[in-house]
């Protein structure tokens, strides 16, 4: 598999700015000029590309009311899987106008289908790469289904054993595609600190040989920013205008003003990790004036002998450095050395 992918004219990797995606999943709230105005917003807040969920209830589930088709915990608790997903789906007839008005105002579009329809309807809106998310990695056909596009996928695999992810690499590998990027997941809504792990980042990109990322369900920005430090080269992040704004993903979205300010400190921490380097930059040179150095504690006379008494190690650095200080002690003065002065090799014998 390759370690770097590409998606439009953008490289995804090693070396290259993280790529990141905010997620718009149920948080239009079933009101298609909130979505459109959910792109913008992901655009404004510096976002690479927004993505969306192709599904209906009918398409992902069955409408059937009995124990197995209850959720038993978390966010949703209680909740019918079929009238869940009727209220999360972005309409279809939504997206084609979705894709346009990403791609008139320049940011990324895609989404994840969660049958065969739906990526034969995306194939139609010629969508360029697509996602599989967390809980469809068993799904092999599905999975098959999107890798014989042979278009790059983003696919997050949360819950997944090595194994799970060993067969669903290898079921996109057996299409012929080798455009794939893996993303650690906590498949926990919300999802806190402790259960994380972003350590496992480095071991996915190592043991897969694939660029690896974060979808990301954590509050706050400081997952994000912890998984790009360790070598994530894609963040996923849900996006909301306010989660005042009820819909089922709207407690662990993130709001505009927190996602740009995720999207500056994600910046910020690719800055600073920078490059393997022990060069020091020109503020770091200046910095060494200020170093400590040997410099006349005392008026010092031609012929007097340097004692601990007149002269000492202090800063700043115009002196001789620190290591000389005891081959020096003892050495007779060649001329008067003023208090303050810096030491240096011309002024003793």
């Amino acid at each position: 598999m390759k370690k770097a992918i590409t998606i439009k004219n953008r490289m995804i990797g090693e070396g290259q700015a993280a790529y990141v995606i905010a997620e718009m999943s149920a948080n239009h709230a079933g009101d298609m000029n909130r979505a459109l105005e959910i792109i913008h917003a992901a655009k404004e807040c510096g976002a690479d590309c927004v993505k969306i969920q192709t599904y209906t209830p009918d398409t992902i589930t069955m409408d059937c009311h009995n124990e197995y088709f209850t959720l038993q915990s978390g966010t949703w608790k209680g909740e019918n899987l079929y009238q869940l997903y009727g209220k999360a789906y972005t309409p279809w007839e939504w997206q084609p106008r979705l894709k346009e008005e990403a791609d008139k105002i320049g940011i990324d579009f895609f989404s994840t289908p969660f049958d065969r329809t739906a990526v034969d309807f995306l194939e139609e809106m010629q969508v360029e790469f697509y996602k599989i998310a967390s809980f469809e990695v068993v799904d092999i056909p599905l999975i098959r289904a999107v890798a014989a596009t042979h278009k790059p996928i983003i696919m997050s695999v949360g819950m997944a054993t090595v194994s799970e992810i060993e067969e669903a690499i290898d079921a996109v590998r057996s299409m012929g595609n080798d455009q794939l990027a893996l993303l650690k997941c906590c498949s926990v809504y919300p999802a806190i600190a402790d259960n994380m792990n972003l350590r496992t980042i480095p071991d996915m990109k190592n043991r897969f040989g694939v660029p690896v990322g974060l979808s990301d369900h954590s509050m706050g920005g400081i997952a994000a920013v912890t998984a790009v430090a360790l070598g994530a080269a894609i963040i996923e992040k849900h996006f909301c205008l306010g989660r005042d704004i009820e819909n089922p993903d709207s407690s662990f979205s993130m709001e505009p003003e927190e996602f740009a300010q995720m999207v500056k400190e994600i910046r910020l921490a690719e800055k600073a990790m920078g490059n393997v380097s022990y060069e020091l930059s020109k503020a770091e040179m200046e910095s060494r004036n200020t170093r400590k150095s040997i410099f006349a504690s005392a008026d010092i006379q031609a012929g007097e002998k340097l004692t601990a008494s007149n002269i000492r190690v202090v800063r700043p650095g115009y002196g001789m450095e620190p290591k000389y200080y005891d081959e020096i002690l003892g050495k007779t003065a060649r001329n008067a050395i003023p208090f303050g002065t810096p030491i240096s090799w011309e002024q003793f014998e």
